[in-house]
């Protein structure tokens, strides 16, 4: 079920909107949860091939996003079945104030 909200988020993110993904990184027999947080720049949906002769109509895709980072680094994340996204409130922009206050 968390796979299926997962994509119903990513459907719905904008560019600007602020993110949290968590998703776990495997090298063997290793692994290490990972969070990332940042500000959406672009999601896609690519479509790429394998290196496996696969059948020439097999269709595989991969869910990205484009994260801006609060340091600056852009970073892109890949979604699968065990990441976890969820969107943050954007922090409040401080009210700009002029010299003509009451």
């Amino acid at each position: 079920m968390v796979h299926a909200q997962t994509l119903d988020v990513f459907h719905s993110l904008q560019p600007g909107d602020r993110v949290e993904v968590e998703h776990e990184v495997k090298v063997g027999f290793r692994r290490w949860s990972s969070r990332t947080v940042g500000t959406v720049v672009n999601i896609e949906r690519k479509r790429h091939s394998l290196h496996y002769n696969r059948n020439f109509d097999d269709k595989v895709f991969s869910d990205t996003i484009l994260l801006k980072r609060d340091d600056g680094e852009l970073t892109t994340v890949t979604l699968d079945e065990f990441s976890k996204l969820q969107k943050l409130s954007s922090p409040e922009q401080p009210e700009s104030r002029s010299g003509n206050s009451p």
